[in-house]
């Protein structure tokens, strides 16, 4: 059975940094993609983030243009594990945020179709 876990979430002040943790079990995705999606409250969950391939050989690491150059992605393949470094923070940030996961891609996918599993989600809230 495979399983997601994230963890990290919680309030923190316009500004500031969070880091989120997701652990795969069950399932390794060392040549798949591993990414972070995010819904607020009466929104659509939203790619935010993922990785892809086997990043040391040059994989594939996306994000969405509301993140870029303030959140990072990266993973431990020996760990299974993929995590969201999140600098810079602002209230409209404020989301649960899910890990998702997927075996078989080289490229980071950003439909959530795409994603085969997903975690229960982890709550970020910015307060301004």
């Amino acid at each position: 059975q495979v399983q997601l876990v994230e963890s990290g979430g919680g309030l923190v002040q316009a500004g500031g940094s969070l880091r989120l943790s997701c652990a795969a079990s069950g399932r390794t995705f060392s040549n798949g993609v591993m990414g972070w999606f995010r819904q607020a409250p009466e929104k659509e969950r939203e790619f935010v983030a993922g990785v892809a391939g086997v990043t040391a050989s040059g994989g594939s690491i996306k994000y969405a243009d509301s993140v870029k150059g303030r959140f990072t992605i990266s993973r431990d393949n020996a760990k299974n594990t993929v995590y969201l470094q999140m600098n810079s923070l602002k209230p409209e940030d404020t989301a649960v945020y899910y890990c998702a996961a997927s075996s078989g891609w080289s490229v980071v996918p950003i439909m959530r179709p795409s994603y085969d599993y997903w975690g229960q989600g982890t709550q970020v809230t910015v307060s301004s």
